[in-house]
């Protein structure tokens, strides 16, 4: 007797003390988010966090194929991720995103509507802009006192170990594209071939490859001029000391006009709170937060209205003459040879 009764007290012991399983535990604490590298303001998650309860754990990337591999290789573990235009498309044809409740992101109404139902994502069910923005040219006019307007400009030669440029093949062999009169979508093996020889030319003058920060090696003064993301050389012209010494233009032959957005990976564990998060920083308020950390190009009307006349006015944040960009599409696999281009080109 005294045998079960023990037995019995074990039971109860482990009933009590046994954790729930997952799906038990209250989903509402949580948000995994996996975004871009310097990219949400801390300020934003705590707000967020005050605000609603949630507890927000991030991770960051570097590139769009950095992100995908890790969500192709079992990344159900996140409820929010941060792609560009082009992965969200590749995502919506595999079936690898959530459906957005939009009853649950009322904000979404402050969005600006030339930034939504885009190619894709035409009808708007998958994904919500999070920022825009352009590839440009950033050159320290000190050290530089050529015109530089232009891809061949910059791989001149005239500049060789004085450049930094993004950490992302997809980018670079766009430009080699532009460069050669041809759609920075136009990825086929004969465009590829093609593309080759130049980069062979261009990619040995590069000095540092960084797309988490290449505002540091200029501001640094480690390089001179840089092909870099534009709310990164937004912030460069607005520093208070080095700023007036850079020019940002956008290249003579086009570049990229990217979108990225928030979307909610297949298989969530935290779908609403996902969905708490995008409603969140909808909000004209939280907008301008990231706009006055991150300043790209900012979606949202509503933020538009509360920024500061310096930064509409900064000419990387909203550049003029945006004729000639163009957003990426989708390559799927032909993603794998584009990174091989580029290895090789640098002769790695």
């Amino acid at each position: 007797m005294k045998t079960i009764r023990l037995l019995l007290a074990f039971v109860i012991i482990g009933l009590v003390a046994a954790p729930l399983p997952a799906s038990a535990q209250k989903k509402q604490s949580v948000l995994r988010l996996y975004c871009w590298s310097e990219y949400v303001p801390q300020s934003v998650i705590d707000g967020f966090t005050k605000e609603t309860g949630v507890k927000v754990y991030v991770e960051n990337y570097d590139s769009n194929e950095v992100m995908l591999a890790k969500l192709m290789a079992g990344g159900s573990k996140y409820d929010l991720i941060q792609p560009s235009e082009y992965t969200i498309e590749g995502l919506i044809k595999i079936n690898k995103l959530e459906e957005l409740n939009l009853a649950n992101i009322p904000n979404i109404a402050n969005l600006d509507p030339k930034f939504t139902k885009l190619p894709h994502d035409p009808e708007g069910k998958y994904s919500v802009p999070w920022m825009a923005g352009t590839v440009g040219i950033i050159v320290n006019t000190t050290k530089i006192k050529d015109p530089v307007k232009s891809f061949k400009d910059v791989f001149s030669g005239a500049y060789k170990k004085r450049i930094v440029v993004l950490k992302d093949p997809r980018e670079i062999v766009s430009w080699a594209l532009t460069s050669l009169g041809m759609s920075v979508n136009d990825i086929t093996p004969e465009s590829l071939e093609k593309v080759k020889p130049v980069l062979k030319q261009w990619l040995p003058q590069v000095k540092v490859y960084d797309s988490d920060s290449p505002k540091t090696a200029l501001l640094n003064g480690d390089v001179d001029l840089g092909i870099v993301w534009n709310g990164e050389a937004a912030k460069i012209l607005a520093d208070p000391k080095k700023g007036s010494r850079f020019t940002y233009v956008l290249p003579a032959e086009g570049a990229h006009q990217f979108i990225d957005s928030l979307a909610i990976p297949k298989g969530a564990p935290n779908k609403e709170n996902a969905e708490k998060f995008i409603n969140y920083i909808l909000k004209p308020e939280v907008s301008v937060k990231i706009s006055k950390d991150f300043p790209y190009t900012n979606p949202n009307a509503a933020a538009q209205k509360l920024l500061p006349k310096a930064q509409l006015e900064n000419v990387a944040s909203y550049p003029p003459n945006l004729e000639k960009m163009e957003t990426f599409k989708d390559i799927g696999s032909a993603a794998k040879d584009v990174d091989k281009v580029v290895m090789d080109s640098k002769g790695k």
